[in-house]
């Protein structure tokens, strides 16, 4: 089994989402007491949320890079950034270390085009929904047409993420928000949405969707325990 190299604490929610898929996949693939082999380097979310709100991606860019290091340094193998929204700097980290990186939107865009879809509806951060970093990589390398909510709902989505969902606040008032956004999605012409921010899976399980949904934080773990197997 190869080491896996995690970068959390963006937020700890959803890092301690990626450390139990993982290891209950291992386990039930492996069976016995077996676990996965996995470092992992947590950041203070406070303190990269600040980076965030303030535009200031070149230090953000920074941060990941050093945990990127200190991962190589201790072992891993490869390197998994446990937030969509960081991944605007995934480029910069793996060109920093000699290691592959398992990169979210990929894990996540192969099981909607091996299911047909070619229309897809993206939740997350206004970064990752705004930003081309996320979905220029799915229409360039997948060939899907992505939707974003329009403003309104963004906002809703945004807001939730980061006053609730990284807090551990779970509302139904929430649910029922985004409930809305994925009907809205879903009548823009949809096939799918994705949970594209690493806590919404916390929210938005897939009998709360109108849209056959794809959780992004399942699908990273389930592809980084795919590589720790793999010959």
């Amino acid at each position: 089994m190869k080491t896996i190299g995690l970068i959390g604490g963006l937020s700890w929610e959803s890092s301690a989402e990626y450390y139990h898929i993982i290891n209950q996949a291992a386990q039930r693939r492996l069976g016995g007491l077996h676990s996965a082999e996995c470092l992992m380097f947590s950041f203070d979310f406070g303190e990269i949320e600040a980076l965030q709100a303030a535009g200031d991606w070149a230090a953000a860019t920074a941060r990941m890079v050093s945990a990127a290091r200190r991962l190589a340094r201790g072992g891993a193998g490869c390197i998994v950034i446990c937030s969509n929204t960081m991944h605007r700097m995934a480029a910069d980290v793996e060109a920093a270390v000699d290691l592959p990186l398992i990169h979210i939107a990929d894990a996540t865009a192969r099981p909607i085009v091996a299911a047909g879809y070619e229309r897809v509806g993206l939740l997350g951060t206004r970064f990752t929904m705004e930003q081309d970093f996320y979905k220029g990589r799915m229409v360039e390398r997948f060939g899907l047409d992505v939707l974003i909510p329009e403003e309104a709902g963004r906002d809703i989505v945004h807001r939730v993420i980061y006053e609730e969902l990284v807090r551990g606040e779970i509302r139904a008032e929430s649910r029922r928000a985004y409930q809305a956004v994925i009907y809205e999605l879903n009548a823009a012409g949809a096939q799918a949405v994705i949970l594209g921010c690493t806590e919404i899976g916390l929210l938005i399980k897939p009998e709360d969707s109108s849209l056959p949904s794809y959780d992004t934080t399942a699908l990273h773990a389930l592809a980084a325990l795919d590589w720790a197997l793999s010959d």
